[in-house]
């Protein structure tokens, strides 16, 4: 009886410092960049933003840099923001569809009477005025 339980025990040691250690991997796909004539909200679902709510600055000869997970400008951009034109502060106001093509008479690289009221990183977060 003795050596079953010692043979066991030494059995279930064995067995157990054996077994292989399995990592789990999370793979998380947000999908091709929103393409917006003004820029894009930089919270899902990524809706397409109006024109006035980007400053100047967030376009490259005339290309949205992007926000969030398809930021691509400079490590440590900020730029300005109109946040009465976001959902989250109230804006129930027309928005652009995705694919919709920018009205030549809207240039995104001089906003006439832009009032920017909030600075912001290429991935959403608020700066400093």
């Amino acid at each position: 009886m003795r050596f079953t339980l010692l043979m066991t025990a030494a059995l279930t040691v064995a067995f157990t410092a054996n077994l292989n250690k399995v990592n789990a991997q999370v793979a998380v796909q947000i999908g091709p960049e929103p393409v917006c004539p003004y820029g894009y909200y930089n919270v899902p679902p990524y809706t397409c933003a109006p024109y006035g709510y980007y400053g100047p600055e967030w376009f490259v000869n005339g290309v949205f840099i992007g926000v969030g997970p398809w930021f691509h400008g400079p490590a440590n951009f900020h730029g300005k923001v109109n946040n009465h034109f976001h959902p989250e502060h109230g804006y129930k106001g027309p928005t652009p569809a995705r694919g919709e093509a920018r009205d030549p008479g809207k240039p995104v690289n001089k906003i006439s009477h832009f009032k920017g009221n909030e600075v912001r990183d290429g991935r959403g977060h608020v700066g400093k005025k």
